[in-house]
């Protein structure tokens, strides 16, 4: 396999990673699961591609006294490891693993997004060149190598070692003891209050109930501002439903609050109506379609008690089946 061609390869695996996670962030219905199954397979088939790239290139650029491009290379080879290392260490401990305000699958996070930009100026000039006028090419340039035994041998040793690595990983976990959903995130006991979550590690707001009010706006036939004792004669329900954040726990729980979709039905909402922003106080929002926010609950307590500040008192979004930071 020729440089040019493992480099290809190697931005591929990484968009692939990419793309794999960034879905699964909103991805929480089992019939997603194949999706954090291709996920974990191509952690272990890229961790070997760096292997081979580092073996590679990194004494090439060394020799030839390339600092620049060393640098750089040592800068995607450090997220990449660590994204790799983070994710793999999740599912192998058994257990939530935390660095301060941030559990290790947060951080397994952040070193994937710094991939972005930094891959985009490592291989994209170098090897993609998309903005250069297109020439006469042969079957031969067409395929670059990629169409030959050795490789065809260091294809199947990506996938083999790919499959090496998930198995590793699930295998670990099981000796520990752990028990994960799906999507990755490990189980707290049953019924009881979710933890609260900070992405970036900020503090909670505090929020006087007697002064909150829900603004209802869009394609309404009338804009509503509730209070609490509004949206309570609206009518409470009580439900039990999973809460999957993305920081890596998951609970299943009780939460009692009024129906989205009897809010919208007081408001009037249009027909036309297509989709559902619910926006809280900090900035964070979820966008849901409407028959989807119609089943999503405006709770205002959990597990038989008032909710927590930290979980977003006086009034949270809980949506079955969509993943998020839960906080």
């Amino acid at each position: 396999m020729s440089t040019a061609t493992l480099d290809r390869l190697l931005a591929v695996l990484i968009g692939a990673q990419l793309v794999t996670g960034l879905l699964s962030l909103r991805a929480g219905s089992p019939p997603t699961a194949p999706l954090f199954v291709v996920h974990g397979l191509l952690a272990g088939a890229l961790g070997l591609a760096i292997v081979l790239k580092v073996r590679r290139s990194l004494p090439r650029a060394a020799a030839a006294r390339r600092w620049g491009a060393i640098a750089l290379s040592l800068v995607l080879l450090l997220a990449t490891t660590a994204a790799l290392a983070g994710g793999f260490v999740w599912v192998a401990s058994g257990r939530i693993l935390s660095l301060g305000p941030w559990t290790v699958l947060t951080l397994h996070v952040l070193a994937a997004l710094v991939l972005v930009p930094v891959l985009v100026m490592h291989l994209v000039p170098r090897r993609w060149r998309v903005l250069r006028p297109p020439r006469r090419r042969t079957w031969r340039d067409a395929t670059d190598g990629l169409v030959t035994r050795r490789a065809a041998l260091s294809l199947g040793a990506l996938a083999i070692a790919g499959l090496a690595g998930w198995i590793a990983g699930n295998t670990l976990e099981a000796l520990a003891g752990g028990l994960r959903r799906f999507t990755g995130s490990r189980w707290l006991p049953t019924g009881g209050v979710p933890p609260a979550t900070s992405f970036f590690g900020e503090g909670v707001a505090e929020i006087d109930p007697l002064a909150w009010r829900l603004a209802v706006r869009g394609r309404v036939a009338r804009q509503l501002d509730l209070s609490l004792a509004d949206m309570a004669a609206l009518g409470e329900v009580e439900r039990e439903a999973i809460l999957d954040c993305t920081s890596g726990w998951a609970l299943r729980t009780t939460w009692r609050g009024v129906p989205l979709g009897a809010v919208l039905d007081a408001a009037g909402a249009s027909e036309r109506a297509v989709r559902v922003v619910v926006r809280s106080v900090s900035g964070w929002y979820a966008e849901l379609p409407v028959h989807e926010a119609r089943d999503a609950l405006l709770a205002s307590s959990v597990a038989g008690q008032p909710l927590p500040h930290g979980n977003g008192a006086p009034c949270r979004l809980v949506a079955p089946d969509r993943r998020g930071l839960n906080g």
